[in-house]
């Protein structure tokens, strides 16, 4: 994992074991994940709620050691909110 990436584990929805990370790309983040230590990092296209929720809970620990800034943060929830205007962020 580069500066900047934040990664964690989950579920897929049918059981199997997720290993996903997410780095920034200028103003954006990218998501990849894979199944297997091994397997090839796939690109996610869409990443689902939960997945932006973990980002958020990640850059927002970075924050206090300096890894992102405060204006990383506030930009993460605006995307949040726009992309789920339903998610409480």
């Amino acid at each position: 994992m580069g500066k900047g990436e934040i990664s964690w584990k989950g579920r897929f929805e049918d059981g199997r074991k997720r290993q996903v990370y997410a780095k920034p790309d200028r103003k954006k983040w990218r998501f990849y994940e894979r199944e297997k230590r091994f397997d090839a990092w796939e690109p996610l296209e869409h990443p689902l709620l939960e997945d932006w929720l973990e980002l958020l809970d990640g850059v927002e620990r970075r924050v206090h050691r300096r890894i992102h800034t405060e204006a990383d943060l506030e930009l993460l929830r605006q995307m949040i909110k726009q992309k789920f205007p339903e998610a409480k962020c």
